[in-house]
């Protein structure tokens, strides 16, 4: 099964198009979506065309393949236009063997999880593309519409052991083979 993961979007209908351009060049089976999907939250600036109504009326066409958590600028009223659900803190999903542990980042972190070689914790929240192994597999997809720290837009792949952060060029920055 091939995964596409994503975070951070914050209400952008221009970085919402872009990423369900290349989920759908990807050709992956689940859009993950780790959190902070709407609103842009009281620390962020607005994103780029921000218009959480389009988003939502965009994501929702994908409604029957995307897997969501809750970030922490999501909300209860959020819930009311995605026909999706996006109210867990945290969902884990298997694949290959491989327990995907799925968070937003702001209630839980790596060091919460038991040590396993299967065990890939997946988040979002800080904006910054991490992909890594430590006790367990870290991996952090970055923000699609506000990176932080000087890194472009960006996103990861999940397919056949192998994760691959990626541009919005669909260039490989960084890979990790499990």
């Amino acid at each position: 099964m091939r995964l596409f993961f994503a975070s951070d979007i914050h209400g952008s209908s221009y970085y919402v198009n872009l990423l369900v351009e290349k989920f759908k060049e990807e050709q992956a089976d689940r859009l993950i979506l780790l959190g902070d999907i709407l609103y842009h939250g009281p620390r962020n600036p607005l994103t780029k065309d921000y218009d959480p109504m389009k988003v939502a009326d965009i994501l929702n066409q994908y409604k029957d393949k995307i897997i969501s958590v809750r970030g922490n600028c999501d909300s209860e009223v959020d819930q009311m236009v995605l026909e999706f659900p996006i109210r867990a803190d945290y969902t884990q999903v298997l694949v290959d063997n491989f327990n995907f542990f799925l968070t937003h980042g702001h209630l839980y972190q790596a060091k919460d999880l038991p040590v396993s070689n299967q065990t890939i914790f997946v988040y979002g929240h800080i904006h910054v593309p991490i992909l890594e192994k430590k006790h367990v597999y870290i991996l952090n997809p970055g923000s699609i519409s506000l990176p932080k720290d000087n890194h472009p837009s960006t996103y990861a792949i999940y397919d056949n052991n192998k994760i691959q952060l990626k541009n919005l060029n669909q260039e490989v920055i960084k890979e990790l083979t499990l």
